[in-house]
């Protein structure tokens, strides 16, 4: 460790953080993490039972190996990771909306798209928990014990691995060929905390891992790691925090691909546009840009999912004689008028035809429906101080993934007007 910082559970945005003790330049070491104390399925001391038994631990997440390695260390009084463990006394600081009652969870975050990213991880984690890991523990009861190393522990680390793991980055020639790296813990730089404007990162090498600055760092201040570009609904249902607006550049908003075929067809005034609105809606999935669980993702300056949404857009808003013909040349057109479109960013969006505007325009007016509060109310308890501070934590937490997320539709519903 740097001696020009110090951990600290005081003058940190959260629980433990690293402040700096004096003042600090770009490309300055933090600290250096040896590889053999990181805690993975390749460092734990049953490394060679998951090594035999990788073939039957796959699975969706590809976490199994590792969230195994945390039941054992984890349990194991002689662990060698014992005084990492000791920094997360049972996990109670962990405060994913996974652990929230649904009741609560649905009435803070109702249109957020957190509550059907947690029904999904709950159920992910329930099937391979009884798939996967007691299948295992049964066959190693000398190492496990159900009655030890529950579904509810397992829950728990799977937030803990969610919040504090890493993937190191695939080398460039690998990112085709192989899929993501597995998790790993990294102690000490998973200490640091994450904003947008972040000061620091990990850098990774073959020996060690190292923490280094990106930013000059004044004494006092608080260095911040980058989990990724992330949205605020992101961070929370990952992590289980929130990035203050408007602090976070890399916020975003979604519109369910589903809701613009619902404004699609609202609009239709016969039986007969209707029935064009679903076919072009089936060739649109048969072109993969859209389908019936995805959506459009739209930041503060940009759409993100540009040709999936623009395309919909023209093809969802054409005359049943345009649709034969693009469909006769399998969705290609003339590439001379898409140059132009090529970006969606805010401004284009602007310059769309009317009808395609209209419709973005009524789809966005559909989600902001599916919240259970409107943005005046939400700007007015952020601006109360007194009001604000009563809130619950998780009041507050919920507050800024709306209010983000609808600063967003709103800013987008000016320009199209």
């Amino acid at each position: 460790l740097s001696p020009k910082v110090r951990l600290s559970r005081e003058g940190t945005v959260a629980g433990y953080g690293m402040l700096a003790t004096e003042e600090l330049e770009v490309g300055e070491v933090l600290v250096t993490i040896p590889r053999p104390v990181l805690l993975s399925q390749h460092t734990s001391s049953i490394q060679a039972l998951l090594q035999e038994a990788q073939e039957s631990l796959q699975s969706q997440s590809g976490w199994v190996p590792l969230l195994l390695a945390l039941l054992y260390e984890y349990t194991a009084s002689n662990s060698h990771w014992q005084p990492y463990f000791s920094l997360w006394q049972d996990f109670k600081s962990l405060d994913h909306p996974m652990f929230w009652p649904e009741e609560e969870r649905t009435r803070l975050l109702q249109g957020t798209g957190i509550p059907e990213a947690v029904e999904k991880d709950l159920a992910n984690i329930h099937l391979e928990y009884s798939s996967i890991i007691l299948p295992f523990m049964e066959s190693h009861p000398n190492i496990f014990d159900p009655k030890l190393h529950t579904l509810e522990l397992y829950k728990q680390l799977v937030a803990f691995v969610m919040a504090y793991s890493f993937q190191e980055p695939l080398e460039e020639e690998d990112e085709d060929e192989k899929g993501p790296n597995p998790p790993m813990m990294v102690p000490v730089a998973d200490i640091l905390n994450h904003v947008a404007n972040h000061n620091a990162n990990l850098e990774y090498s073959p020996k060690w891992l190292q923490m280094v600055t990106t930013q000059p760092v004044g004494k006092g201040q608080e260095i911040f790691n980058t989990y990724g570009q992330m949205a605020n609904w992101q961070l929370l249902h990952m992590y289980g925090f929130t990035e203050p607006y408007p602090g976070n550049s890399n916020d975003t908003a979604d519109i369910q691909m589903v809701t613009v075929r619902k404004a699609a067809l609202q609009r239709a005034e016969s039986e007969a546009q209707q029935q064009l609105v679903s076919e072009q809606w089936d060739f649109l999935c048969q072109l993969e840009m859209v389908g019936e669980e995805g959506a459009f993702v739209l930041s503060w300056d940009e759409v993100l999912t540009e040709e999936e949404l623009s395309v919909t857009l023209k093809v969802l808003c054409m005359s049943e004689e345009e649709f034969k013909e693009y469909k006769a040349q399998d969705g290609w057109e003339d590439d001379s008028e898409e140059e132009e479109n090529s970006t969606l960013s805010n401004e284009a969006l602007s310059r769309l035809k009317t009808p395609c505007k209209k419709l973005l325009y009524d789809s966005i007016l559909l989600t902001l429906e599916a919240y259970g509060s409107d943005l005046k109310a939400e700007q007015d308890l952020l601006n109360n101080k007194e009001a604000y501070k009563k809130l619950s934590r998780r009041e507050q937490q919920a507050l800024h993934v709306r209010y983000g997320q609808k600063r967003i539709l709103h800013q987008l519903l000016e320009l199209l007007q």
